[in-house]
């Protein structure tokens, strides 16, 4: 299950998308429009442009807007930016060493599975899309 968070950094990437412009984009009028604590939003922008989905700016014309077309950006990397990992075990995540059990585990292959199911389904999914 996908927090507040998650889900509500993809609904600030589609506002922004939506906006179809260059200028900043104030997060007063994005909390507004998306029925969000303002106070809330700024948590989860603050994390959106450490992690390179948006840039901000301070001031008078301050705001967000996205750091590159709405056809570049997968639901995936969205996600898991605010999620984490869709690794469903910890031993698919990347850079977990490897199982000593993986040889004879009879569970791995389902957790595999579901874990290239759902990476690909949202990889696969771009912003663009939800806004078309």
């Amino acid at each position: 299950m996908f927090s507040t968070k998650g889900r509500y950094a993809l609904r600030v990437m589609i506002d922004l998308a939506e906006q179809k412009s260059d200028d900043f984009i104030p997060l007063k009028d994005i909390a507004e429009r998306q029925e969000i604590s303002k106070k809330y939003l700024e948590i989860i922008a603050k994390e959106m442009v450490a992690g390179g989905l948006i840039t901000g700016a301070s001031g008078k014309h301050g705001g967000y807007k996205l750091c590159k077309e709405p056809s570049e950006y997968s639901v995936g990397e969205i996600i898991e930016l605010m999620e984490g990992t869709f690794a469903p075990v910890a031993c698919l995540e990347a850079g977990a060493p490897e199982c000593a059990k993986a040889s004879y585990c009879r569970t791995l292959p389902m957790w595999t599975e579901f874990y290239e199911l759902e990476k690909n389904f949202f990889y696969g999914k771009k912003l663009s899309e939800l806004i078309d």
